[in-house]
């Protein structure tokens, strides 16, 4: 193996995130807010077998934990065998999906040792589901949460928290971690290209939790290394909680992530506009290692090198980045 994947700044980068498609069966208004949205042409996806040799190239560089995103990636035709293939690495491997299309692939997750499944989901109310997802798919994808539980995959539960739709929510979330062994993480609304993101509409870290004491008595818990989340207990509860608070107290000194666009973009920092096009390097027969390595060490100590999100230009700065749909989650 080379040396660590390392930036300026000392971080070592072990953590891959790859997008396999930019398209979802929803309509979050919060990662794909345009309905007319265009998606990227077939032929500028990276196919399976790309995924897979660029897969290796990160891992040769020292990957030890792979996701799988989207859009939504089990939409893809071929998903089942970009799954079970990476399942070959010697890594660990999650995937973070909306649990549509999850009740297809538990059998294979079970025969590849996947465990982990990350579940974007909003609300627990099916009428405003509707309205946030813009499908009426809430039954069929909290069944298929059930299904997962009681298979013993590890779930979380992500939520994205917007002050107008489902702050008041909160709550209903975390009693579900007293019951059921659940993992529930809710989000800082982030800033991406047309999401009409401003400073105000950020739920804190500390509204949330001055939300979720008023009603409940937790612990703060151990947080793992490179976590991205503080971590929560109820006491007595057969799960747990967390905030990812990606706005008001950004974890960006300890951060070991890399992102691998659909199109095979490489972006250093979810918020970084900087992207370096990998596929088009493999497609070419050019040294993939090598731009991995430069696009680490080019990292931002913060924020891609955009400015603060309190800032008066944040809200038109982080405007020019992709939409969320099209970087993966």
């Amino acid at each position: 193996m080379n040396m660590p994947l390392l930036d300026s700044f000392g971080r070592v980068h072990d953590y891959l995130r790859i997008s396999l498609t930019d398209r979802c069966n929803l309509r979050c208004v919060y990662c794909m807010p345009d309905l007319h949205m265009q998606f990227m042409p077939p032929a500028n996806l990276m196919q399976a077998d790309e995924i897979i040799t660029l897969a290796r190239h990160f891992v040769s560089l020292g990957i030890k934990k792979i996701r799988l995103t989207g859009g939504e990636p089990l939409m893809r035709k071929d998903a089942a065998q970009i799954i079970e293939s990476l399942g070959r690495l010697p890594v660990k491997l999650a995937i973070t999906s909306n649990a549509f299309f999850l009740d297809r692939y538990f059998n294979l997750f079970d025969s590849i040792g996947l465990r982990s499944l990350n579940i974007s989901l909003d609300t627990l109310n099916p009428d405003k589901f509707k309205s946030i997802a813009q499908k009426d798919s809430f039954h069929r994808i909290w069944q298929n949460i059930e299904t997962a539980i009681n298979k013993g995959f590890h779930v979380k539960l992500n939520m994205v928290v917007m002050r107008e739709q489902n702050l008041s929510e909160v709550p209903d979330f975390i009693e579900l971690t007293t019951t059921l062994p659940l993992h529930v993480r809710l989000i800082e609304f982030m800033p991406f290209a047309g999401n009409k993101w401003n400073y105000g509409k950020t739920v804190s870290y500390a509204e949330m939790l001055e939300l979720i004491r008023s009603q409940f008595d937790f612990e703060k818990i151990k947080d793992a290394k490179n976590d991205t989340a503080r971590n929560f207990k109820v006491r007595g509860a057969k799960g747990t909680f967390a905030i990812i608070s990606s706005v008001t107290h950004p974890f960006c000194s300890s951060c070991n992530r890399i992102r691998l666009t659909a199109d095979g973009k490489i972006k250093n920092c979810l918020f970084s506009r900087e992207e370096m096009d990998l596929l088009k390097t493999l497609r070419s027969g050019g040294d993939v290692e090598k731009q991995i390595v430069e696009s680490i060490r080019a990292k931002h100590a913060a924020r891609g090198g955009l400015p603060p999100f309190d800032s008066k230009e944040a809200a038109g700065e982080f405007e020019k980045n992709r939409a969320m749909i099209s970087i993966g989650g």
